[in-house]
């Protein structure tokens, strides 16, 4: 068995790529998929919460697999990631440039989280950009969103425009999801029930419907 690869992908930094990807790639193992999350941005903020979750229940059972190849090595070790997995999530490099593009094309889905402002959306152009020339499909997901249905609905409208797929649920910009990322949590583990967690089980839950079928 071989995976589907995700890409995690944001030109514009504070988008939230990486607290995503963590936070799917839990919520997909607790349901029983093999899992792994590759860490190719060179901040590598990844990989410190794969670290602290390590060191709170141990290597052999954080319940993931990971690896850290920023640069060149990426897709070697993507690809290596892939065999006998359901998903490997890439946490690609924040900016449009080469090691970005590799992280996509290496990709059968490109998920490039937004915040609901216009300043955001112009700069998600680049990683839409090369997602295209990469003839790698992508999803926009509207991330850390203010309570505000007016600003939201207006943002929808405004991505709407552009020929590319938008997530129906949008991820609010909720206290849980950082408090959990910080200690290597998941938040489908330590705050089950709650409405961060419904959101981000709802996310995975579709973009579940979006990739081959036995992925």
């Amino acid at each position: 068995m071989t995976a589907t690869v995700i890409a995690v992908a944001q030109s514009k930094g504070g988008a939230g790529k990486t607290t995503l990807a963590a936070h799917l790639g839990v919520a997909w193992a607790t349901h029983g998929r093999g899992i792994a999350v590759v860490d190719t941005d060179p901040q590598g903020s990844l990989t410190e919460w794969y670290r602290r979750r390590a060191q709170r229940l141990g290597t052999e059972h954080t319940g993931i697999g990971f690896a850290a190849a920023p640069g060149w090595r990426a897709p070697q070790e993507i690809e290596r990631q892939a065999c006998g997995r359901d998903i490997v999530l890439v946490d690609s490099s924040p900016r449009a440039d080469e090691d970005s593009r590799a992280a996509i094309r290496c990709a059968a889905l490109v998920l490039v989280p937004v915040q609901p402002s216009p300043v955001d959306v112009w700069a998600t152009l680049p990683t839409l950009e090369v997602a295209r020339r990469e003839a790698v499909p992508a999803l926009l997901v509207l991330n850390r969103v203010p309570p505000r249905a007016s600003l939201t609905a207006t943002m929808r409208a405004l991505l709407a425009e552009y020929d590319v797929g938008l997530a129906s649920i949008g991820i609010g910009n909720r206290i849980a999801l950082a408090s959990a990322f910080a200690e290597g949590w998941g938040v489908a583990e330590c705050a089950a029930g709650s409405s961060a967690a419904a959101e981000i089980e709802s996310l995975a839950n579709e973009v579940l419907g979006l990739l081959p079928r036995g992925a």
